[in-house]
């Protein structure tokens, strides 16, 4: 099991050329990086966490734009969104944003996607929450389409274009691996549906359990599975990779550089106590 970082880069932390450069330097795996593209002023959505939403949410840089510039300076790591909000994005830029940081990383782009939780946000750019779920199902579909096929095409309800070309293709083949986010039996099906990976919320580990095993119940294909947000638990660590993650994304708070950095030197020391 391997052992990354997810976090929200605002613009007043730590820099994403010097966090990327920190992650790699202490031979963590990953960088995941989360979005909102912005936070209506008056929201009736509920923070999922409880309480006040904190401004990390607001602050936060593009994922696309940030892992673009951590794949420049970096060689090794993996980058991840995780997630973005597919229901807010157009997806031929989309396909097109993720096929071209895979290029420029040579090939250590990963796609998390999602439904997103905050419903003022996703009705500014102009979808309908009653069928955002139908709506995500055909752009995830639609990218899988315009990064294997040429000239491609893709005719639904939500998502429909005559033949075109799209370049860069990915690096990866057939193409780089589809996280999805979420927590329900939508989730599960998502996954299924659409032969994909689950990134997961650092949930009771029973329930990740259940989670897991309706997954591969019915899945035909191995599930790549990946976290964002785990705290600095031994224990909790031991259990995930009991349950058989690839890669574990720890939690680094959005902080200034120096802090940011020091708790990296801590995670590295754990990362090395776990691994004995």
């Amino acid at each position: 099991m391997q052992f990354g970082i997810s976090t929200f880069v605002n613009d007043d932390t730590i820099d994403t050329v010097t966090l990327a450069r920190a992650i790699e330097e202490r031979g963590l795996h990953s960088l995941t990086i989360a979005e909102h593209t912005h936070i209506p002023a008056s929201r009736q959505s509920p923070y999922p966490m409880g309480g006040e939403l904190p401004s990390i949410y607001y602050r936060t840089l593009d994922p696309f734009v940030t892992l673009a510039a951590a794949a420049a300076v970096t060689s090794s790591i993996e980058l991840i969104t995780g997630i973005a909000l597919l229901i807010q994005r157009d997806p031929i830029i989309t396909a097109k944003e993720a096929a071209s940081i895979d290029l420029i990383s040579g090939g250590r782009f990963a796609l998390g996607v999602g439904a997103g939780w905050n419903i003022e946000e996703l009705r500014d750019h102009g979808t309908d929450p009653k069928t955002r779920g139908a709506l995500m199902d055909e752009r995830i579909e639609a990218i899988k389409v315009l990064w294997t096929e040429e000239p491609a095409e893709f005719h639904g309800k939500f998502v429909d274009f005559d033949p075109a070309y799209l370049r860069p293709k990915p690096v990866q083949k057939p193409h780089p691996t589809i996280y999805i986010g979420g927590d329900s039996d939508a989730t599960v099906r998502r996954v299924i549906q659409h032969e994909a990976g689950w990134i997961s919320n650092p949930s009771p580990v029973e329930h990740l359990t259940q989670r897991i095993e309706q997954m591969r119940a019915g899945a035909g294909h191995e599930i790549p599975l990946t976290t964002f947000g785990t705290p600095i638990d031994l224990d909790y660590w031991r259990a995930l990779d009991g349950l058989g993650y690839r890669l574990v994304n720890l939690l680094l708070p959005t902080k200034p550089r120096d802090e940011s950095l020091r708790l990296l030197d801590e995670y590295a020391a754990k990362v090395a106590e776990y691994r004995g």
